[in-house]
């Protein structure tokens, strides 16, 4: 048997993976992992049907089918006041993940060091690694806020890339006009690409703007932008997303896509294409989410849960520490197996695991759904 590369070490089953099959072991209601429990609507799924009935079952253009990518550059240039160019800007791609995975190995390399903000999504640091360059976590605030100050002590003359995520994964807070414009100021002083995470643009809650990296001409053209239509449109398992970004990053992003997926599930972006003719899914998703997350905070409210502000996606963050003083990974699972509801601990969303006492659940359920969890956490009083 030959010796395998040591690639990722130290990585093990990701936490969704575990606390799911807690839940499913115990019967509890899984409010960790991060997606719906209601179907997508059934236009879109009859949309994939008419594109396979009518033929769109063959490779399509690497980059994406074409409808599709100018339906993407249209909505973000109409949101955004951008100027991409549907043939040349956009690409479609296998979900959020992939597009951060190639964007992240065609923008670094090793010794390179990529900022990247905590807590943060559990793929960013397997991504930058596996590019043979260092992600240097910079925590955010006690209350989960941007740490200017903190982010510029980190860039170092190795620095080459920041990781944005907002709206943010896990914490719920979504950036400022103000803290993008304060990345715009270090990337362009600091010649610094930008990965920015945006696959819950359409969720920002009480009237707060989604503040996109293609909406500030500094940003935009050193970054790579971000999207998830499985997010927006309750399909995640169909993992279609997009990647809008300049000319030169474009290119350089293709040249990895191709050999990495090529292409992406044609008649699923048919589909998509059409679907996208009608803006008022997305536009009306905000507030889909929002009635979602006003019921889940309503009926905690009586629970010695603290409920932490929740600006936008569709998690909801609590403190614990007046229910128990356990550490965060050994509450979730008490909470799995005793009260039988499942959350995800932030402390894994570390790279020095940081105990603050939180856990995040996903609000993104049928109302029944969240209605039964929050009578099984009343329990906690």
């Amino acid at each position: 048997m030959p010796v395998l590369p040591p690639k990722l070490p130290h990585t093990g089953t990701t936490i969704f993976t575990v606390m799911s099959a807690l839940a499913a072991e115990h019967g509890a209601v899984n409010l960790g992992q991060g997606f719906p429990d209601f179907g997508a609507d059934p236009a879109l799924l009859q949309a994939v049907t008419d594109a396979m009935a009518a033929g769109h079952n063959q490779y399509p253009p690497m980059a994406g089918v074409p409808a599709l990518r100018q339906a993407i550059a249209a909505q973000l240039n109409a949101r955004h006041g951008a100027d991409y160019d549907a043939e040349r800007d956009v690409t479609v791609t296998a979900g959020g993940t992939q597009a951060l995975f190639t964007a992240l190995q065609c923008c670094v390399g090793a010794g390179d060091e990529v900022i990247v903000i905590e807590p943060a999504y559990d793929s960013y640091d397997p991504a930058i690694r596996l590019a043979g360059a260092v992600p240097v976590g910079v925590p955010m605030t006690a209350d989960y806020r941007l740490d200017w100050a903190a982010v510029r002590a980190a860039v170092t003359p190795r620095t080459r890339a920041l990781v944005l995520n907002t709206p943010h994964n896990p914490s719920g807070r979504v950036a400022t006009a103000e803290d993008l414009r304060e990345l715009e100021r270090l990337a362009e002083a600091h010649d610094l690409f930008v990965v920015s995470d945006e696959v819950y643009e359409h969720m920002a809650y009480d009237g707060t703007p989604h503040q996109s990296a293609a909406r500030f001409p500094g940003l935009r053209g050193r970054s790579f932008v971000v999207g998830s239509f499985g997010k927006t449109f309750h399909v995640t398992g169909w993992k279609v997303g997009y990647v809008a970004a300049p000319p030169a990053l474009s290119a350089a992003f293709r040249r990895l896509h191709q050999y990495t997926v090529f292409t992406v599930h044609t008649p699923t972006q048919h589909a998509l294409a059409a679907y996208l003719q009608d803006p008022a899914p997305w536009q009306g998703l905000a507030a889909f989410y929002q009635a979602k997350r006003d019921a889940f905070r309503a009926a905690l409210a009586g629970t010695r849960l603290k409920l932490l502000p929740c600006e936008g996606t569709y998690f909801q963050t609590v403190d614990y520490r007046a229910v128990s003083d356990l550490d965060e990974l050994d509450f979730a699972r008490w909470l799995t197996t005793e009260i039988g509801v499942a959350a995800i601990p932030l402390s894994v969303f570390y790279q020095r695991p940081q105990e603050r006492g939180h856990v995040r659940f996903c609000f993104a359920k049928r109302d029944e759904t969240l209605a039964e969890a929050a009578r099984r956490l009343a329990s906690l009083g």
